[in-house]
């Protein structure tokens, strides 16, 4: 029973669910300070940010008993953080706003700071004095380290299924090599 509970937890030291909760907060923030509250997007925005976290925090709870499951929930993150990126791509390029070059200095600085930054009270004292254009391209970058995260954690999970196979194959290992032992 032990096990169960320190599993519930596990999720929050994730360097990928820490992220998820900056882009979350940011994006919460981005949509109720510059997107009417009539537009369906606004709801979308958010909604896709929630699921992103979300699914991380489901994944990880599922990765005890069910590797295929906490996978397929980490996938479903990435594909949620995916939507996100390309409504806030839309907004800027809908509303004639720049979209950050990858090699401009903005984008340098917003990496640096969210390679060394998971923590969304830093994050949010910089968006209470940036404007849409800065926060949507803030988020922006965030998603693209997020979502590199994701990848190398699905492929780690992959690699542990591979190796140690399923949960009940485990079981399945441990019970004959009980009945042996009897």
């Amino acid at each position: 029973m032990d096990i169960l509970r320190q599993n519930n937890n596990l999720y929050r030291n994730l360097t990928a669910y820490r992220k998820a909760m900056v882009i979350y907060d940011l994006t919460f923030h981005f949509c109720n300070k510059f997107i009417d509250y009539n537009d369906r997007t606004k709801d979308q925005m958010i909604q896709a940010a929630r699921s992103g976290k979300q699914n991380i925090v489901e994944g990880k709870a599922a990765s005890l008993t069910s590797p295929e499951t906490h996978i397929a929930l980490l996938n479903v993150a990435r594909a949620s953080f995916q939507e996100l990126l390309v409504d806030l791509e839309d907004y800027l390029r809908t509303r004639k706003l720049q979209l950050w070059n990858t090699d401009s200095v903005q984008v340098k600085t917003m990496r640096n700071l969210g390679l060394s930054h998971n923590d969304s009270d830093f994050f949010m004292q910089i968006a209470e004095t940036r404007g849409d254009e800065t926060i949507a391209n803030m988020i922006i970058v965030l998603i693209h380290q997020e979502d590199v995260l994701l990848r190398k954690h699905i492929k780690n999970q992959i690699a542990k299924f591979i190796n140690q196979g399923s949960f009940r194959e485990l079981l399945t290992k441990a019970r004959i090599a009980k009945k042996r032992g009897q």
